[in-house]
């Protein structure tokens, strides 16, 4: 059978009258869960442009910051095992607008967060609530989207995070020009209540009335099968170590590197990320692009990895030997190049049936993003172990330390794919 036939299986009699035209899809469907995805991103990324303000204002450090940040990262990371179970049994309109309302009330919390615990309960809040904001919206388009389209529609949906991560850097700082960090939360609070209305309110609820057939046992024994499988751990530390430094970094740390290292004001660091979120939002097209030539070069998607892996490593050695610190190149190599391995998730699915990839999806999600968690933390755990200057700067050298651990890690995360990958399972 299909994968088109299997998707029309899944959807109810009554449900199938709710077939619309691309236009409504876009306008029901895509839209309200873009909104959702674009905003989460724009929460993952805006702390590495009010991290100054952190700092003064409450008295922080790096290691504080980086928790702080990296809460983010843990609430979610948390999420993902459940998240998944949930998608299958209840659907991404009910789950995602549920999500979402936790990331509003993390906003709010946060802006009214007067000492470091309770920024913490704010940003893993929101954390929980942007968890789904990608997965919910792929399982989305799995279900209004034939199979032959996924490619192309998910490269394209992705590029909407870049977009949220561009609005956290520039745009966010000309609007604290004209109101202080913690009205922006409440706005962006806000934003986050009305896009969870719409999702629950505007998107068919296409495929629920099939959600609950399947058997939490099942569903676990599907688990189960994802993480004992060779193959899901091969790729686990390359997508894990890569994935992360640019979460990592690109969330937080390039804003306090271009400060500390490159010396650059708080506009010009705000540019610089600009630039970095818009090549990263690039990129995202590029990869999926550089995925279906390869293959139609004879290569597959694990080429495809190791040279994604490749690439993204040479903007990082460059920053690491402060190569034109003062150029925005290093950085835009690195925010392009940054989820050229993101490649893993539909190279992963192909290796499972169907009915798996949400839980696919949601386990190597948990993994990416617990490394992040721990990534974001330990960077600034190590930029502790130098004094900063009297201006709250951390020393190149530093850096240096923290970059290159990072580098590494991912240097011995690429050899253990190439020998741990099961070669009569290679693409």
């Amino acid at each position: 059978m299909s994968s088109e036939a299997q998707a029309r299986r899944t959807t109810g009699p009554a449900e199938r009258k709710l077939d619309l035209n691309l236009l409504q899809v876009i306008a029901l469907v895509v839209l309200p869960f873009a909104g959702g995805y674009f905003l989460s991103y724009l929460f993952r990324s805006v702390n590495a442009v009010i991290s100054g303000r952190l700092f003064s204002e409450l008295g922080l450090d790096a290691s504080d910051l980086g928790l702080l940040t990296a809460a983010y990262f843990l609430a979610f990371a948390c999420a993902q095992l459940p998240l998944g179970l949930l998608l299958d049994r209840f659907g991404p309109r009910r789950v995602q607008a549920v999500l979402l309302l936790s990331a509003a009330v993390g906003g709010v919390i946060f802006a009214l967060g007067q000492n470091l615990t309770m920024l913490l309960i704010g940003r893993a809040l929101i954390g929980l609530g942007c968890a789904g904001g990608l997965m919910a919206s792929l399982k989305a388009l799995s279900l209004w989207f034939p199979p032959r389209r996924w490619a192309l529609v998910n490269g394209c949906f992705l590029m909407v995070g870049g977009l949220g991560a561009a609005t956290a850097t520039a745009p966010v700082e000309a609007a604290l020009d004209l109101f202080d960090w913690r009205t922006l939360f409440l706005i962006l609070s806000g934003a986050t209540l009305l896009v969870s209305s719409l999702i629950f309110l505007l998107v068919p609820p296409r495929g629920e009335a099939e959600q609950g057939r399947s058997s939490l046992a099942q569903q676990l024994a599907g688990l189960r099968q994802v993480l004992g499988s060779r193959i899901f751990w091969a790729a686990v530390p390359l997508a894990v170590s890569s994935l992360a430094a640019g979460l990592a970094l690109q969330g937080l740390w390039a804003g306090p590197w271009l400060s500390d290292v490159a010396g650059m004001g708080s506009r010009a660091v705000a540019n610089i990320l600009l630039a970095l979120a818009l090549s990263m939002t690039i990129g995202f097209l590029f990869g999926g692009l550089l995925a279906e030539a390869m293959e139609r070069l004879g290569l597959g998607l694990d080429t495809t990895m190791i040279l994604g892996a490749l690439l993204f490593m040479l903007p990082q050695l460059a920053i690491l030997l402060e190569i034109a610190p003062l150029s925005a190149l290093p950085w835009m190599a690195f925010g392009f190049t940054s989820n050229l391995c993101m490649v893993i998730y539909p190279r992963l699915a192909r290796s499972f049936p169907l009915d798996l990839g949400g839980r696919v999806n949601t386990s190597l999600n948990l993994m990416v993003f617990t490394g992040a968690f721990v990534m974001q933390f330990a960077i600034g755990g190590i930029l502790d172990l130098v004094a900063p200057d009297a201006q709250g700067h951390y020393p190149p050298e530093a850096y240096r330390i923290a970059f290159g651990g990072v580098l590494g890690l991912q240097v011995l995360s690429l050899l253990w794919y190439i020998l741990y990958l099961p070669r009569d399972q290679r693409l």
